[in-house]
């Protein structure tokens, strides 16, 4: 029998672990975006806190920028998963990663996916880098408005 919205109470351990994850790797964006999925699917919601951002992510075997470089891997050869993409890239440059690793992860994934889903993953990050420049007022040649160098993450 699947369980109701109330018997999942957000104030328990796991839950909160995997809050306190998922804010990190998503940053501001995190809560209105579990808030989405809540909206539709309370127990989908639950899973995707407390399994993989509450158990998976909070492991210490890995780093978490291993492990979003890992995720980013994996979302590219899916080839259809371009939403979670977008989300895991900005994850894995807000956990550190360059976007050169990105860029490199995604090549690498040529052999095992084929162009065209590492082509969609590669105008994904872009996406994510234009986006993020935008925010930080630079081009995409990492210029700011005034004509200094930007530095990007």
């Amino acid at each position: 029998m699947a369980k109701s919205e109330n018997e999942h109470d957000e104030h328990a351990a796991a839950y909160q672990r995997g809050m306190t994850e998922i804010r990190k790797q998503l940053g501001p964006m995190a809560d209105a975006y579990i808030q989405r999925i809540k909206a539709l699917a309370p127990e989908f919601a639950w899973v995707n806190v407390t399994f993989p951002f509450g158990e998976l992510y909070t492991r210490d075997v890995i780093d978490v920028k291993t492990r979003e470089l890992c995720t980013v891997a994996a979302l590219t050869v899916q080839g259809f998963s371009l939403p979670e993409l977008k989300l895991h890239v900005d994850a894995a440059l807000r956990c550190g990663n360059s976007r050169e690793e990105i860029v490199e992860i995604i090549t690498q994934m040529i052999a095992y996916c084929g162009f065209p889903a590492a082509t969609n993953a590669l105008m994904t990050a872009k996406a994510v880098f234009d986006e993020r420049d935008a925010a930080d007022g630079t081009t995409a040649g990492g210029t700011t408005a005034d004509g200094t160098t930007a530095v990007r993450k």
